[in-house]
């Protein structure tokens, strides 16, 4: 039942990570590449530029696949998290989560994506920390696909732009929720699937240079994931009932510049283009302003027979995202200051401070996005994502005093509450990341979002030893007081 004056009894208090960012050994256990592998390590001087930084060409992949090292690659190490989970579920223990969201990381479980049998090496590892986790009755919250796509299906059917993938995803998701069906009740079939029209090859695994057209693969591409994911939930409830299956949306909220009434429309539509993808996966079908975009684009959507059958008939349990700043929209943006984001670029809000990485802190817009994401589906909400990245600082006595941090969460997790108290359903709350990550924008390790230090450089240089930050004690009272204690 709802608490109106605070958050529910059994509220999922935890933290997340990615695979990708985490786990590193990508050369051990059986694992095949993965799109993670092929990103290298960059000063990220342009804030605003960042989607250009990221671009991935055929030239790019072929380099990152004829070097075989880690070094200049910080996914294919991420912090080690595949050799020392034990003693960061520990970490996790100690300070009260109840579940924790990471990512299976599918070239693992098939090195190459269309493997005749999966590798029982990489079953057996998540098997042990699944079991590591239930030993401290904390709950999985489970990804399937995080970033982390077989670099083979990349290479022989450009990622999701091939309507093949939908296949060897679907038996892989069949896999692995087979082998955990006792062990993981919550998962998530696709994290931040709108990253695909965003980044294609990051949420996609599409190679630009290998398309005429990448907003067509990319909506081509997106509409094979709506479609696996739909499949995915189908035999979710076929092998355990019991499992509840969520989408992950990057909640990009957008407020108009002006009140000027063609500001107001161009903020509506993009946050209409942002709702598109839960759209989908919670009502069943695309939503009827599609159409016109698709057709001002040049864009065509090939669906086979019985693909708007399969939407509309697994649709998911409930809707999670991630929510870290809002947007700015103006039908005539040159007019205003830009700055940048984590995938995306915005016009500066002047009413909102800005991180070192240009993002825009609004810690009011996550009150608005879950006000706003209940009103229009009735589902429960899940936020899996919400942190800042920031540059840490060990003293001398070893303390690191991250009190921009504790700030930060403090007003997002304040705002939760007060949604709640609005009458919004919400599951739960892991912020990213309950440790220092790898960035997934830059593969920086200086970018940090943990409760808990990692002592690892932008080189991979340190002792790869944990420490608690400051924010470390703050967040174990708040989960300890089911967020009543926010001081």
């Amino acid at each position: 039942m709802i608490n109106r004056q605070g958050f529910p009894e059994g509220f999922l208090w935890g933290g997340a990570i990615a695979a990708n960012q985490a786990e590193g050994g990508f050369d051990a256990g059986g694992k095949g590449w993965s799109t993670a592998d092929m990103v290298p390590y960059f000063e990220k001087k342009d804030y605003t530029n960042l989607r250009e930084l990221m671009h991935v060409t055929s030239a790019t992949v072929e380099k990152a696949m004829a070097h075989h090292s880690a070094e200049g690659y910080p996914k294919r190490y991420g912090i080690d998290f595949y050799h020392r989970f034990k003693e960061d579920i520990a970490l996790f223990a100690e300070l009260g989560f109840k579940t924790f969201r990471l990512s299976i990381n599918w070239p693992r479980i098939f090195p190459n994506g269309y493997d005749a049998e999966p590798n029982e090496e990489g079953l057996r590892f998540y098997d042990e920390v699944f079991d590591e986790l239930r030993k401290y009755d904390i709950e999985p919250l489970v990804t399937l696909s995080h970033y982390e796509m077989p670099m083979a299906l990349v290479l022989k059917y450009n990622g999701w732009a091939g309507r093949e993938v939908i296949g060897h995803f679907v038996r892989y998701a069949e896999t692995v929720m087979t082998r955990y069906k006792d062990k993981v009740k919550y998962w998530l079939t696709f994290n931040e699937i709108n990253t695909t029209i965003i980044e294609p090859f990051t949420g996609g695994g599409i190679i630009e240079d290998r398309v005429e057209n990448t907003m067509q693969a990319s909506y081509q591409a997106l509409h094979h994931q709506f479609v696996a994911s739909s499949l995915v939930t189908e035999k979710a409830r076929q092998i355990n009932p019991n499992f509840q299956i969520g989408c992950m949306l990057a909640r990009m909220i957008h407020y108009p510049a002006t009140s000027k009434p063609e500001d107001v429309l161009q903020a509506q539509i993009d946050n209409q283009l942002n709702l598109l993808h839960t759209d989908v996966q919670v009502r069943g079908s695309y939503p009827t302003f599609m159409a016109r975009y698709w057709t001002e684009n040049g864009i065509t959507i090939a669906m086979e027979p019985g693909d708007e059958q399969i939407l509309r008939d697994h649709t998911v349990d409930f809707i999670s995202f991630s929510y870290y700043t809002s947007l700015v929209s103006a039908v005539n943006p040159e007019e205003y200051g830009v700055t940048g984001g984590n995938l995306y670029s915005t016009i500066k809000n002047p009413n909102l401070e800005r991180t070192e990485w240009g993002w825009q802190l609004d810690p009011i817009g996550l009150r608005v996005a879950l006000k706003e994401l209940y009103d229009r589906y009735q589902l429960p909400l899940f936020v899996v994502e919400n942190g800042l990245g920031a540059k840490d600082t060990v003293e001398a006595d070893g303390s690191i005093n991250d009190d921009y941090r504790i700030d930060y969460l403090r007003k997002h997790i304040t705002q939760m509450k007060e949604a709640v108290m609005d009458g919004v359903d919400l599951m739960g709350y892991t912020n990213w990341g309950a440790i220092d990550i790898i960035s997934a924008s830059t593969s920086e390790m200086s970018k940090r979002y943990g409760v808990i230090y990692v002592d690892q450089d932008d080189n991979g240089q340190g002792t790869l030893n944990r420490y608690k930050k400051k924010s470390f004690g703050w967040y174990l009272k708040v989960i300890a007081s089911n967020g009543e204690n926010l001081e």
